[in-house]
């Protein structure tokens, strides 16, 4: 699972920099408001990355996923692009579990095999 998301992660930070980069144009928002915010957003989308499989890392990650969203207000394209890397990041999940789960079975096989063979000797 941590590969998933974090490879989902690493493609948010540069979506909230081409983000931070557009907001920059509008007028009613300064330069270092924009650069804060997007600066925090794609810190937290790194240290996400190396606590994803901790306890709430996953929850971390939704709440980013809805502030990548709730960005459209500002930038209105990121509101498509907020929804896909949602989608992205629900597949992550889903799919990492999936894949720790048989990597799991796998292991326990591999050692029940071992373990049986070593007994045969």
């Amino acid at each position: 699972m941590r590969t998933l998301c974090s490879s989902t992660l690493i493609g948010e930070v540069f979506i909230i920099g081409f983000a931070g980069l557009v907001a920059m144009k509008d007028p009613d928002l300064t330069t270092s408001t924009v650069w804060t915010v997007s600066g925090i957003a794609m810190f937290l989308c790194v240290l996400l990355c190396g606590v994803v499989t901790r306890r709430g890392g996953v929850a971390l990650g939704w709440a980013l996923q809805i502030a990548l969203i709730a960005s459209g207000f500002v930038v209105p394209t990121m509101f498509f692009l907020g929804v896909m890397f949602a989608a992205l990041w629900w597949a992550s999940v889903h799919f990492g579990r999936k894949i720790d789960e048989a990597k799991a079975r796998f292991a326990a096989q591999t050692a029940q095999a071992g373990a049986s063979g070593a007994d045969a000797a």
